[in-house]
């Protein structure tokens, strides 16, 4: 059997002595892992960084065998973000988070379009953070656990929306939320509305995401968040302590 496809390598992991397993984010087939023979050389390593955009053609004799995968380099993102740390630390959560969350050969088409937009915005490293936010969103809807943040559960207002129920996902306004404000989390602006986000607001936003990823995606499996992920909103936070300091 054999297909081919475009993808994102998610991950590369040694395999005897020359071999690589690595793992692509696939527009067809989701989340697919392949042997790259001789994988271990230097040429080879570097189109199998993470984030790099491959053209795959995949064989095995069944379609269930891990089978074999030759990548030929479209287009080397990662090597655009090695000088940048923050951008590069957006990139690993994100691979990260796709490895982890993706059921393994599901196509998953969604997916793959707003990786594409997120890995775009990492490349232009403009409102990239914001776009981070936003993706892992997306992320969430595409698992089935959309957050609707289109108008209040409470009163149907679709002003004034500022916090989030940790249960539903759905949005609660100011004035619906304010008895309870200690329960919910908190929305920021630029989810809901189009507007800049300032770095405390990416914190919230990385907060918020992150209570959905951690409590609906990763639990029920008895997982955590990524290890990337966690590093990530760490950086996110010191930036945000940064800004108030500086400010």
């Amino acid at each position: 059997m054999q297909w081919q496809d475009t993808g994102f390598v998610l991950a590369a992991r040694r395999h005897g002595e020359s071999s690589l397993i690595v793992e692509l984010l696939t527009r067809e087939r989701g989340r697919y892992a392949g042997l790259v023979r001789g994988g271990q050389s230097p040429k080879t390593r570097a189109i199998l960084q993470p984030g790099n955009e491959v053209a795959a053609v995949w064989r095995g004799r069944l379609d269930e065998h891990l089978g074999t995968i030759g990548c030929e380099l479209l287009r080397a993102h990662a090597a655009r973000l090695l000088d940048d740390p923050d951008r590069l630390a957006g990139l690993t959560s994100a691979v990260a988070l796709v490895g982890a969350a993706l059921p393994e050969r599901e196509p998953h088409a969604d997916v793959f379009v707003s990786f594409a937009r997120l890995i775009e915005s990492l490349d232009s490293g403009i409102d990239w953070c914001a776009q981070y936010v936003k993706w892992e969103q997306d992320l969430l809807s595409a698992l089935g656990f959309g957050l609707d943040l289109s108008r209040c559960a409470m009163s149907g207002s679709v002003a004034d929306l500022a916090y989030v129920s940790p249960r539903t996902g759905r949005a609660v306004s100011q004035t619906a939320g304010l008895a309870y404000h200690d329960k919910l989390l908190c929305l920021p602006e630029f989810l809901w509305r189009d507007t800049p986000a300032d770095a405390a607001q990416i914190v919230l936003g990385m907060t918020l995401t992150g209570h959905f990823l951690a409590h609906h995606v990763f639990a029920p499996q008895g997982r955590t968040l990524p290890p990337a992920r966690i590093r990530l909103a760490d950086r996110m936070r010191q930036a945000a302590a940064d800004d108030r300091v500086s400010g």
